[in-house]
């Protein structure tokens, strides 16, 4: 019962929120978590300059060569799924900061390795962490911001994820060359320690945590399942391809179709009882989630490819050291950093259109960049291929993180890390892919033993795939439903 004295009291009015304080959380959350973003796609491409390197001090194989870089690659695209529903059930921060913890580890042990076949393991190990730390990203920014600030939020993602992209080549070769106290290779890996460390203080104090109501287990079964599936698929065709396809790579591929039949199988019947699974199926039922994942399948199979297709022409066509062929990709990211700020500023307001027009532009850089190269053969100066870089890049900006953000705009919040997992997935899977369908095109073109005046000719055959890609993802954009574009 409340006295006289406080029914005439005037009534206490809660202070205003403090607006430009959760602005500023928000945003500093927005910074701690592109880190992670960029140190996990960074160790992705960054690996692949200092192979030669890795060779000569530890005395391995090609073969040994070649699993540093794709153990990383498999064990990141096959745990995201997994990755991104932990992080729905225990919460994404903490599985954020216990992925980075991980890597940071990981990165130790690369940095350390006395042999190429530790180093192989520490590198799966790294890739496996990087898999529980990325859908964590997307998850939180779908949760934490909405509308507008969405938007740019999913656009300065797109914007870090193609720096790491385009400039790992650089920041390797540098890293490489400068050789700071005599690590040599090792310093790509160490150089992580520091940042991981710095991370990790920050990001209980300025990331927010959040995960799903739904607090059913983990699936432990559909995990098993969709993991043995994507190994399959991605060691099958990348390891196959290299490997001029034996048998064995031809199992694995045959294998996929009943291990992701058995997976949809198993993920229907839980959610049919009500057990929680792995991916929910409703997902799948949002015409922006579904539509928008394959067309950012097909973008990322045109995208994600190009690198290693440029490095090969460059390098092994033009005789360009990778340092060299490194800082022609300054090109590519001028373009992807100027169409990233327009974009900002245009995809609030044009929405599909952007996402649409940009797979476009990348794919008419790749014919100019095609046609430039066959013109000027093996002795042309590869300075005129710019102006069809800096096209691609800006098609690369336009389309990245506005696509990201418009597919993740069709899952519920609930959902909203095993969702970033399925698109994480998608896009890196996506890029494994258009490795393997750029080294069908390119090696058999080539020949063997082929000389540098061969390289134009099958650099312009090989970008043909990723030139209908590129176009194939701009069509189902276009058609994606306009009032979903918002987030």
């Amino acid at each position: 019962m409340t006295t006289e004295a406080e029914a005439q009291a005037p009534a206490r009015v809660p202070p205003p929120p403090d607006r430009e304080g959760e602005a500023g959380r928000s945003w500093a959350a927005l910074a701690i978590l592109l880190v992670g973003t960029f140190v996990t796609v960074l160790d992705y491409f960054i690996a692949n300059v200092a192979i030669p390197s890795v060779q000569s001090d530890l005395n391995a194989t090609a073969a040994q060569g070649q699993l540093v870089v794709i153990g990383y690659g498999v064990a990141f695209t096959c745990g995201m799924i997994t990755g991104g529903r932990v992080g729905d059930l225990y919460g994404r921060r903490k599985m954020f900061a216990l992925g980075m913890v991980f890597f940071t580890i990981a990165s130790a042990a690369c940095g350390f390795a006395p042999n190429a076949d530790f180093l192989i393991v520490a590198r799966v190990v790294q890739g496996a962490a990087a898999a529980l730390m990325v859908p964590q990203v997307l998850g939180i920014l779908g949760v934490v911001y909405t509308g507008a600030a969405r938007v740019r939020a999913f656009t300065v993602y797109g914007l870090v994820v193609g720096f790491a992209a385009v400039f790992g080549q650089v920041i390797g070769g540098l890293l490489i060359t400068v050789d700071i106290a005599g690590l040599d290779w090792r310093t790509i890996f160490l150089i992580n320690i520091p940042i991981g460390v710095v991370t990790l203080w920050l990001t209980p104090r300025k990331v927010p945590e959040s995960r799903s109501d739904d607090r059913r287990g983990l699936d432990i079964p559909g995990a098993l399942l969709v993991t043995a599936a994507l190994v399959a698929l991605v060691v099958g065709l990348v390891e196959g391809q290299s490997a001029g396809w034996p048998v064995w790579s031809l199992v694995c591929l045959a294998a996929t179709v009943p291990l992701f039949a058995a997976f949809v199988s198993h993920t229907r019947r839980r959610a049919r009882t009500g057990s929680g699974p792995l991916i929910e199926p409703a997902l799948f039922h949002n015409r922006v989630f579904s539509q928008g994942l394959v067309a950012s399948l097909s973008y990322f199979l045109a995208m994600g490819s190009f690198f290693l297709l440029l490095a090969l022409f460059l390098q092994q066509g033009r005789g360009l050291s990778p340092l060299e062929s490194g800082l022609l990709f300054f090109t590519l990211g001028a373009g992807y950093f100027g169409s990233s700020v327009v974009s900002a500023q245009l995809a609030p307001k044009i929405g599909r259109r952007l996402v649409a027009v940009g797979p476009a532009l990348l794919a008419t850089g790749y014919v100019i960049v095609g046609l430039t190269a066959h013109a000027q053969g093996s002795d042309g100066s590869v300075l005129l291929l710019i102006p069809g870089l800096l096209v691609a890049g800006f098609g690369m900006g336009m389309t990245t993180g506005p696509l990201t953000g418009v597919v993740l705009s069709g899952a519920a919040p609930e959902h909203a890390a095993a969702a970033s997992g399925v698109v994480n997935t998608v896009q890196e899977g996506g890029a494994a892919i258009g490795v393997a369908v750029v080294g069908a095109v390119f090696f058999p073109v080539l020949g063997d033993n082929p000389p540098a005046s061969e390289y134009p000719y099958a650099f312009g055959m090989a970008l043909i795939p990723l030139v209908v890609f590129a176009l194939i993802a701009s069509a189902l954009s276009v058609t994606l439903p306009k009032e979903k574009q918002s987030g």
